[in-house]
């Protein structure tokens, strides 16, 4: 029986590999100029703090050139450290810290002081701002400073995409709500009402679409929140909302938050929210009165499957009996730790934490823990220092390849008076602009179909950011979530029936044979399949086994390439893996 992990392993090498030598991304993609080296990041800050302590005017401009490159490749944002720094495991322990353990050089009051001015006169005359991240009084002595340039363009203003799931009652809007609309909540749920999109949905109190909020963050890192924030009445607080347009000029950081249904009826939409959306992050809401049960399991499965990093957000801990939130804080963090997840769980409980803990949880296989409360608001700002700093989506190179032919999916197709067929998706690779002639499909007979692109209604079209499209003479009902858009082509691309996986049974309660038909989830494509043959030398597969496994399509050929990950389910999550074979 193979392990979680060593199949999930397998499968990124696998996806890395297939990436690596798949024909339409033979050109090797340049290194980021965006990525900043973290073994420099400490000597950018002791060489920019040497150099303005010199008190020469020849160095003062050698620092401010330093501070404006750093800014540049780090896309408009960087963290400045001053003084000496306690390392991660002494901070994320809150183990106390000692001058021995600090890293950096110690600096005194005064040149803290005079260093915080100087960077802030010149990222000043850059055109940027600076705001305190933390600072700490006791020793030793420290200052974080978040340096933020606002973006040349709506276009180019950096987003971060965060799924957010949970079991049904857990606080999700409630959570979204106070976040995005900058309101308390009252305990009744009036901080929610503003994000649902249904009339089914304001009666029952629960979430059944795939909703998408967004939080703004300006130039000195604060929310931009409506003016009627503060509002206790309800049709004020659901009327009254900033549009995506209102926020993207204010904003030098936007957080898209995909608000996905809790209750298990809904299951196939939060799947396909999770699988389509490309999330930077899974944000999972844990009710502290009722702890990680029913569909937060199975939404922590989902996340660990995609390996998609995690956040926990333990919610309702005004309400919660002391006994009861410390019951569910024990069985959150031993389900982390367990050999399934295998995470390090990390309680924010300071800004220094939250600053620290968002540049390093993803890839340190860390799982940060924010305790809150929606009524009193303890824990918010923690959460909101986080979700400031998180890396753009559209920064993650490996997967998103900007200098490769366009490839965009479509999550979402709508018919808009007036402007005609408009979808919405997310750029896998390349570039786009208003009037490209472009080519969509698989159609039902895996057959593209030439149209234009008439108007990019976020004026966004880089690879790994969320675009809508206006697309000129093409009828809402020839176009369906899941279908591609390329340039066009004398040869477009190839629709395939069959492909064979390499797959990982999670669960099954009996067994599964040949024409055993599932929901197969693959980035934006939702499916019945059908298993056509398999190489396990019995035939059947049981929980626990892997095989590579020939699927065929029921309905139509779709457009997918080898290395992509799939879920496969019929009910509950069945199995996962990855594309190795188009038949």
């Amino acid at each position: 029986m193979t392990s979680l992990r060593t199949f999930q392993n397998e499968i990124d090498e696998i996806s890395h590999r297939k990436r690596a030598v798949d024909p339409s991304s033979t050109a090797q993609s340049p290194p980021d100029p965006s990525k900043v080296d973290e073994d420099e990041v400490p000597d950018i800050d002791e060489q920019v703090q040497d150099l303005l302590l010199s008190g020469k005017a020849e160095n003062r401009d050698r620092a401010r050139d330093v501070l404006a490159s750093v800014l540049t490749r780090g896309r408009g944002e960087y963290i400045f450290r001053i003084g000496s720094f306690p390392p991660h495991a002494s901070l994320f322990a809150y183990e106390p810290i000692t001058a021995n353990d600090a890293h950096g050089t110690p600096r005194t009051a005064q040149e803290l002081c005079s260093l915080h001015e100087g960077i802030t006169n010149i990222v000043d005359e850059v055109g940027g701002k600076v705001s305190v991240l933390y600072e700490s009084t006791v020793a030793p002595l420290r200052i974080a400073l978040l340096l933020r340039l606002p973006p040349p363009s709506v276009a180019l203003t950096p987003e971060v995409r965060c799924a957010v799931v949970g079991n049904v009652d857990s606080g999700k809007s409630t959570t979204l709500g106070v976040l995005t609309r900058g309101a308390l909540d009252d305990g009744r749920g009036r901080a929610r009402v503003s994000l649902f999109r249904h009339k089914h949905e304001v009666e029952s109190g629960r979430t059944s679409s795939v909703g998408m909020e967004i939080l703004g963050f300006g130039p000195t890192g604060k929310p931009i929140l409506p003016p009627t924030s503060h509002s206790t009445e309800l049709e004020v607080i659901r009327r009254e909302k900033m549009s995506w347009e209102d926020i993207s000029i204010q904003a030098s950081k936007i957080i898209s938050f995909i608000d996905l249904a809790g209750h298990e009826r809904y299951l196939k939409t939060t799947l396909y929210g999770l699988t389509s959306g490309a999330p930077s992050c899974v944000i999972l809401i844990v009710g502290g009165n009722a702890g990680l049960i029913g569909m937060s399991k199975e939404h922590l499965a989902i996340a660990l499957a995609l390996s998609v990093p995690v956040v926990v957000c333990i919610t309702k801990i005004d309400m919660t009996p002391r006994p009861k939130l410390e019951e569910t804080i024990k069985q959150v963090t031993k389900i982390l730790k367990s050999p399934g997840c295998r995470k390090t769980p990390i309680f924010v409980k300071s800004e220094e934490t939250s600053v620290e803990v968002s540049q390093v949880f993803a890839k340190d296989r860390l799982c940060p823990i924010f305790q809150l409360s929606n009524v009193t608001g303890e824990g918010l700002d923690y959460l909101r220092t986080f979700l400031n700093l998180l890396p753009a989506s559209e920064g993650d190179t490996e997967k998103f390849l900007v200098d490769q032919p366009l490839e965009y999916c479509v999550t979402e197709v709508w018919s808009v008076p007036y402007v005609g067929t408009v979808v919405d998706g997310i750029l896998n690779a390349g570039r786009v602009k208003a009037g490209d002639a472009v080519m969509i499909g698989p159609d039902s007979n895996g057959n593209f179909q030439n149209t234009v692109i008439k108007s990019i209604q976020r004026k966004r079209a880089e690879a790994g950011q969320c675009v809508s499209f206006a697309l000129k003479r093409m009828r809402r009902a020839a176009v369906r979530k899941g279908m591609v858009i390329v340039h066009k082509t004398e040869t477009p691309p190839r629709a395939v029936r069959r492909f064979e996986g390499q797959v990982l049974i999670l669960y099954h309660n009996t067994t599964l044979q040949r024409n055993y038909q599932a929901m197969l989830h693959c980035g934006a494509i939702r499916q019945t399949v059908r298993i056509v043959a398999m190489d396990h030398p019995q035939g059947v597969l049981r929980t626990g086994d892997r095989a590579t496994v020939t699927f065929e399509f029921i309905s139509h050929p779709e457009y997918i390439k080898e290395g992509m990950k799939l879920l496969f389910r019929e009910g509950k999550t069945k199995g996962l893996g990855v594309i190795t074979k188009l038949l």
